[in-house]
């Protein structure tokens, strides 16, 4: 597997597609939160915090080219966000300067794929024009799972803070955003698989060629820092199911070696998954 790293995008060729990270810059998240009941002295190793607990994330959306399609996986925060909610998370809305370096246009996007409708994995799917929510990718086919969407209208006091609903409402109403019922091939060599746990009805995007597998894997593990099992976060909704499905993933991914994409890790968005000394999965960084 060849890969290649220009000055701000990396990218790896897999079989007959090229993958490429796009960032929508990095953001700040209380690190008590990422890591759920793991103690700080333990995380903090990992990732250290600042005076206020809070620790640097990516915000990773990954391009597939191949087939004739350019699909994109998550559209970042975006640049919705009121003046007090971007002062809290420090994000920079940068996605479309990934699409610069690229020379690459929006429209140019034929799909994209939102693995749960959070605000920081879809804000990009529409911006304001003339104060109305508008499509960022105007001939792309957006797609996203029904039950995701469903829990995101019910606004639930756990979680409503999570939802935007100008990230996706809007594409709904145009006929632009379609709603899947789990499992399902999206483009030849491109399909999208069930990992719940995080939310309910998460998806993680896995791209096949070549006798060659790469996954990215969302929320269910954010950054490398959470490749222990145990180590889930306080914003997942199912903890036990995430820590199931985490051991479903590895079963797949550790053998066959796959290679992983991780959504908000900003120093090592590509690494494969091995076992260490004790058995414990532990990252292989593609630099």
């Amino acid at each position: 597997m060849d890969t290649a790293t220009n000055s701000k995008l990396q990218s790896v060729n897999l079989g007959d597609f090229e993958l490429t990270v796009f960032s929508d810059g990095t953001y700040w998240l209380d690190g008590g939160a990422m890591f759920g009941v793991i103690p700080k002295p333990m995380w903090g190793k990992r990732k250290p915090a600042d005076e206020f607990n809070r620790i640097t994330l990516g915000l990773n959306s990954l391009l597939i080219r191949g087939g004739g399609k350019n699909i994109l996986v998550e559209t970042g925060i975006g640049p919705k966000l009121d003046e007090k909610r971007q002062k809290i998370y420090g994000n920079q809305a940068l996605l479309l300067h990934s699409f610069e370096t690229m020379k690459l246009s929006p429209d140019e996007i034929d799909i994209v794929i939102n693995t749960h409708l959070h605000f920081d994995h879809c804000g990009w799917n529409t911006y304001y024009k003339d104060g109305r929510a508008v499509s960022t990718f105007p001939r792309a086919t957006y797609y996203a799972q029904e039950g995701e969407w469903e829990h995101a209208q019910e606004q639930h006091e756990r979680d409503a803070v999570s939802y935007l609903t100008d990230n996706y409402n809007p594409l709904l109403q145009s006929g632009q955003m379609k709603l899947l019922k789990g499992d399902a091939e999206i483009a030849p060599g491109v399909r999208v698989k069930l990992f719940p746990g995080h939310t309910h009805h998460m998806q993680a995007v896995i791209v096949e060629s070549q006798g060659k597998t790469a996954c990215y894997v969302s929320d269910l593990i954010p950054t490398t820092a959470h490749l222990d099992p145990i180590w889930v976060m306080g914003y997942d909704l199912d903890p036990i199911t995430c820590i199931d499905n985490r051991k479903r993933f590895y079963a797949s991914a550790i053998p066959e070696k796959w290679l992983v994409a991780f959504t908000h890790d900003h120093e090592h968005p590509f690494a494969y998954v091995e076992r260490g000394e004790r058995g414990r999965p532990v990252p292989r960084y593609v630099e």
